[in-house]
């Protein structure tokens, strides 16, 4: 900005005083310095028991919260009839016929395959 463009407030800056620092300036910012606390202290006040309890009481509420509204898993209304029959010493033959109705799936032994 140019003295031409702003006459008036040239005038108003020229007639302002300086501003007027205390001898002990850089005494007062060193010390306020100094006192402020390091990251430790800073810690030990985030986890104070007056910040910690709470915290952990929201925390372990909505842990129930959770836990209270899960999505059951099958359960027995959604069972078939035929699985439902079964005897618990019946379960290993029905995975082994599980395993083996995977392996004919696989096609390994179609004649429509060529051989190397």
């Amino acid at each position: 900005m140019k003295r031409e463009d702003d006459q008036e407030l040239w005038d108003l800056l020229g007639r302002a005083d300086a501003p007027a620092l205390s001898p002990f300036f850089a005494r007062n910012v060193v010390r306020q310095i100094r006192q402020e606390p390091d990251w430790r202290e800073n810690m030990r006040r985030w986890f104070s028991p007056r910040r910690l309890i709470p915290a952990a009481a929201v925390a372990l509420a909505l842990v129930a919260t959770t836990l209270s509204f899960r999505v059951p898993h099958a359960s027995d209304e959604n069972v078939p009839d035929t699985v439902a029959q079964l005897d618990p010493k019946d379960y290993e033959v029905v995975a082994d016929l599980d395993d083996l109705i995977a392996s004919e799936e696989d096609g390994l032994w179609d004649d429509d395959t060529p051989t190397l």
